[in-house]
């Protein structure tokens, strides 16, 4: 199964770079415009903090560490997942998702590998470069240890992201209408690319720490980096991560015996 959908994949990343290349302003449109909303943030970042000495027990290091992993995060999902999960809802109300129950690999391994879109590739290198400017700011050595720790939470919490975009869109197999989802979903993540989790208390704490868990994304990254999580965090947040993987498996797989084809 595994070499099956990997030569799957390989057959997507081929259409997907051919299709974009056939027309050059589609290819080299979105290295723009993703470039310039980036420099926008950056600058949205500045004007915020610029006046900010402390957040909690976090200084500017910190902070600039924290925009750049989060930056970092939602470039490898815009990048590889996005367009093609942000499209299930269409495709449940216009009946296509017929076409990806019939063919014999997993739909979901589909949908989330066949829009790749190479034009935002350069947020994350962008997005490296705040990180490795945030280190500099902390002056700290940087260790294998350290990059590995901070490796492996990167891996999970972009796991955890995925998983969170396929939740929130897989209800539009039981629901017709999306839009107070991703509403919510846009203003949960607006806020925590601002403010990081440690910032966070009380009932803002329960939702995204728990309910909505935009919250430790890029928090504990950052904590495995500069030495702040313990093992309490760590398994917490190990936790939140096989909780959602587990939800997320039955909302999708039951949403699909739900799903009732726009042609039936």
């Amino acid at each position: 199964m595994n070499k099956k959908n990997w030569r799957v994949f390989q057959e997507l990343f081929r259409l997907r770079f051919h299709g974009l290349t056939v027309f050059r302003f589609d290819f080299f449109a979105p290295f723009f415009v993703d470039g310039s909303l980036f420099a926008i943030q950056l600058l949205a970042f500045g004007a915020v903090y610029a006046n900010v000495d402390r957040i909690g027990s976090w200084g500017r290091g910190e902070m600039i560490l924290y925009i750049g992993t989060f930056s970092l995060l939602n470039a490898v999902n815009m990048t590889i997942y996005f367009f093609g999960i942000n499209s299930i809802p269409y495709k449940v109300r216009s009946g296509e998702l017929d076409l990806y129950l019939s063919k014999p690999v997993s739909p979901l391994f589909r949908l989330t590998f066949e829009n790749i879109s190479p034009g935002a590739v350069p947020l994350i290198l962008m997005s490296v470069c705040i990180i490795v400017y945030g280190i500099a700011s902390l002056q700290m050595t940087l260790t294998l240890v350290i990059a590995a720790a901070y490796i492996f939470w990167l891996v999970l919490m972009e796991i955890l992201y995925y998983e969170m975009e396929v939740l929130i869109r897989s209800v539009s197999l039981y629901v017709v209408s999306m839009a107070r989802m991703e509403q919510i979903e846009e203003a949960g993540l607006d806020l925590c690319m601002k403010l990081p989790g440690i910032a966070l208390y009380g009932v803002y704490k329960v939702i995204f720490y728990l309910i909505l868990p935009y919250g430790i994304m890029a928090t504990l990254p950052v904590q495995s980096m500069i030495g702040e999580l313990n093992l309490q965090r760590t398994l917490y947040g190990i936790g939140v991560v096989v909780l959602f993987t587990a939800f997320t498996c039955i909302i999708w797989k039951n949403g699909l015996k739900h799903y009732n084809s726009a042609s039936s």
